[in-house]
């Protein structure tokens, strides 16, 4: 492609590669337009002083796009599943393994200890060896962890089963951040949330088949033989879901399509590796303002939720004695009800690109969910404890992929796995500090005082949401690059992101 083909070319400035469109006025109303539905939260970004010129690449959707997300959901909801599996019936391992509860509590926190130091280290190998690579050692720990937890069905070997939960606890760190990446990488800009939403909801129905499965396969009962063997079958199916997940990725895993998804992934890729530093990165994203005010308020929405997940089983069981099961299912309703509210979520940001308002909707109704749930929890109505969970878990979990996408907006063209990292490390160190200190306050004042403990966090959250200034970089580069256009061609053009398909 050349100039005398007529075709419209566009600039890329330095590491932020934000286009510069030189068009006649003829084209200029065509790209208009198309690109009638801009959000009303855009900033300006400073253009470089030195620029080059590259041509318009050509994209194209594949339908194997849908494959991948498939696989990778899949590997994300096994390994979240394990997270889960020991809490949510944390009395019955109490009295398997004849350990306290801090013991159990931190068979689930290891997950959060774990990605904190490993966290900087993968998301370097992400940049350095790609998206392929980092889904097969990660989807590895998760089946090697899984096999190493199937010979701990004896209350001797608590020591082991902590190991084969750290085990799997690293995988979390190769796999949790990935969904903005994938999406970026194999998805269309007028689909990329949907897609982040649904990798999300992978590791969300991974929650939620943690919080309904082991109360069916393991009862409460007081003979340790019986219980072993039914542990025994959990851990046994548990590593075989792990091994046929990490065969399918080695076999059928694709690391990026032939051509770019979007014009944004377009420029990401013009970028050679050489040119790239990690450091500088990590420098400049720690340099965003709104981006670090994004993640402490990430990591302080996703801090609650895990402090609630891995201790819900107490705060129900203290209300409702003997409601194992129940309290399994009320956490099922909350992840549920989260992935609905991720996919809606998800599409809605596609639509309208009101990332900051959306965020901030969501985050207000979540404080608004914690507050109901905090006090009707104590009215003695199940049936009611059903409902608003699952209201909570509605914009709760829902909050999930807002972030990374969010993040991915506030940063480009930095790395998404980079800032989606970032992003869970905030989460992991405060899922710490919430589950430990909500426990001290559930076992001292009750259950009442460490909901609203929740609440106040989930406050503070919400006003600096309020404060991020958005700066919607990935838009910019998708809406302000034209349109290609021919002299023969001009009056059937198409906006930008309309892609070819191929599989």
């Amino acid at each position: 492609m050349n100039d005398k083909d007529g075709l419209v070319k566009y600039r890329v400035d330095g590491h932020r590669k934000v286009s510069d469109c030189s068009l006649d006025n003829e084209s200029s109303s065509l790209l208009g337009e198309h690109n009638h539905q801009r959000p009303s939260e855009q900033d300006s970004v400073s253009l470089e002083s030195e620029a080059h010129l590259f041509p318009l690449m050509e994209t194209k959707l594949y339908k194997r796009r849908w494959l991948m997300l498939l696989i990778f959901s899949l590997c994300s909801m096994s390994n979240a599943f394990m997270w889960l599996q020991y809490s949510i019936i944390s009395d019955i391992f109490m009295h398997f393994y004849s350990i306290d509860s801090l013991a159990i509590d931190w068979l689930s926190m290891i997950y959060f200890l774990t990605y904190i130091p490993f966290i900087l280290p993968v998301t370097w190998m992400l940049d350095k060896r790609g998206l392929r690579e980092i889904v097969l050692v990660g989807s590895a720990f998760n089946c090697i962890g899984a096999w190493i937890k199937t010979g701990t069905a004896d209350p001797h070997m608590f020591p082991m089963t902590f190991f084969g939960q750290f085990v799997c606890s690293v995988a979390t760190v190769y796999l949790l951040g990935l969904p903005s990446r994938l999406a970026s990488s194999w998805f269309g800009q007028q689909e990329v949330s949907t897609a982040c939403s649904i990798g999300v909801m992978g590791n969300q129905l991974g929650s939620a088949i943690g919080f309904l499965v082991p109360p069916m396969f393991v009862p409460n009962i007081e003979d340790k033989d019986e219980l072993a063997h039914h542990i025994r079958v959990m851990f046994y199916i548990t590593a075989g879901v792990a091994t046929v997940l990490f065969v399918l990725v080695v076999l059928v895993f694709q690391e990026e399509p032939e051509l770019p998804p979007s014009q944004a992934q377009a420029q990401a890729r013009s970028v050679h590796p050489d040119e790239h530093s990690y450091t500088a990165s990590i420098l400049r994203l720690l340099k965003n303002k709104p981006f670090m005010l994004l993640v402490v308020s990430y990591g302080l929405n996703v801090g609650c939720f895990y402090s609630m997940s891995t201790l819900l089983n107490r705060i129900i069981i203290e209300r409702y004695p003997g409601e194992e099961v129940n309290a399994g299912r009320i956490g099922l309703t909350i992840v549920i009800a989260g992935m609905v509210g991720s996919l809606v979520c998800g599409i809605w940001l596609d639509r309208t690109k009101t990332f900051k308002q959306t965020t901030l909707a969501v985050y207000i109704l979540t404080l608004s969910g914690m507050l109901v749930f905090a006090f009707t929890l104590n009215l003695g109505h199940l049936w009611l404890v059903f409902v608003t969970a699952g209201v909570l878990g509605f914009f709760m979990t829902g909050y999930l992929p807002l972030g990374f996408e969010f993040a991915v907006e506030l940063t480009f063209p930095e790395s998404e796995g980079t800032s989606s990292g970032l992003l869970n490390c905030s989460a992991q160190i405060f899922g710490i500090m919430f589950t430990i200190s909500q426990g001290k306050i559930v076992d001292k004042w009750g259950t009442f005082a460490g909901n609203i403990f929740l609440c106040v966090i989930l406050l503070i959250g919400t006003t600096i949401t309020g404060l991020i200034k958005a700066d919607l970089r990935r838009l910019k580069a998708n809406l302000q690059n034209p349109v290609q256009i021919t002299p023969n061609t001009a009056e059937h053009a198409v906006p930008p992101g309309t892609s070819k398909w191929e599989f």
